[in-house]
């Protein structure tokens, strides 16, 4: 009988964590799943000697800019990573996943933006650095023993994502027309993150990593896929685009409209396929999840 690989999730409730202890539970036979909070110091006299594997999500996840909370981010997205991850490896820890962000090369732009393998991290907001910081303070903990994979997702979605994606799903569903911009995103579905996830653990990996969904999204494409799924018309129209590109550098229409996307061939991973969902069948279920 194989070995039950011991984990253990920081940021009890989270989205993210939440997401993948359900994911892993499935396999009781090949997983065994703690979380432990780390909103309080509680956390420190946990004994982390008994886990194979320490899962890193626990963190500060929408941008802020007001000034008040810059100490805050470094605290919690830098020093709390690089904490956890030295009593990881003291204890004798194998794997240290840690979730960053593609949050890291700064934010979306009018016009179109590859990111590749040579693309230097340019952060833009204190939300951006203190993951990159964050990265760099437990690179230098790395060892044969002590096996480090730090993830850079694109935006996440699915069943109970916050931010971006269930804003545009309520539009979708209300409104009759939407502009039609030509954007292109990197998304990556909650189930296709997941699978990475596992698949990063089964092998034991190492490294830096991007993955996305095989496809790249352009917002009203997105916005059309959701209203269909409702059985919804929604009409898409090029008159707004002239206001809307004046508009750019604006927050929330870079946010809506930007354009973003990894180099396709920086997520492919040949030893297992973690691409479980195609983007249609993604919003399918997610719609009708949380139509629920």
């Amino acid at each position: 009988m194989k070995n039950i690989k011991n984990i253990l999730i920081t940021g009890k409730n989270s989205y993210i964590g939440t997401s993948l202890e359900n994911w892993l539970m499935r396999e009781p036979d090949k997983y065994k799943v703690d979380t432990v909070d780390m909103k309080d110091g509680s956390w420190k006299e946990k004994d982390f000697s008994q886990y194979d594997v320490v899962f890193h999500v626990a963190g500060i996840a929408h941008v802020s800019s007001d000034p008040k909370m810059e100490d805050l981010y470094y605290k919690v997205n830098r020093d709390l990573t690089i904490e956890t991850a030295e009593k990881a490896k003291a204890e004798g820890v194998k794997q240290f996943i840690f979730m960053s962000s593609i949050i890291v090369y700064g934010d979306s732009s009018s016009s179109k933006r590859v990111i590749d393998k040579n693309t230097v991290p340019t952060p833009s907001n204190f939300y951006g650095n203190s993951k990159l910081q964050a990265e760099v303070g437990i690179k230098s903990l790395e060892s044969n023993d002590f096996k480090i994979v730090v993830v850079r997702p694109p935006m996440i979605y699915g069943k109970e994502s916050k931010g971006n994606y269930p804003r545009l799903a309520n539009m979708a569903k209300k409104i009759p027309v939407f502009p039609d911009i030509d954007n292109e995103r990197s998304m990556l579905h909650i189930d296709n993150l997941c699978e990475f996830i596992k698949v990063m653990i089964d092998h034991e990996e190492t490294g830096l990593y991007f993955p996305q969904n095989k496809e790249y999204v352009k917002t009203s494409e997105l916005v059309k896929t959701i209203a269909e799924v409702h059985g919804k018309k929604i009409m898409m129209t090029k008159v707004f685009n002239p206001v809307l590109r004046l508009m750019f550098g604006i927050g929330i229409v870079n946010k809506v409209f930007g354009n973003l996307v990894y180099e396709k061939s920086m997520s492919d991973y040949d030893k297992a396929n973690y691409r479980i969902r195609t983007f249609k069948e993604s919003i399918e279920m997610t719609e009708l999840e949380r139509g629920q």
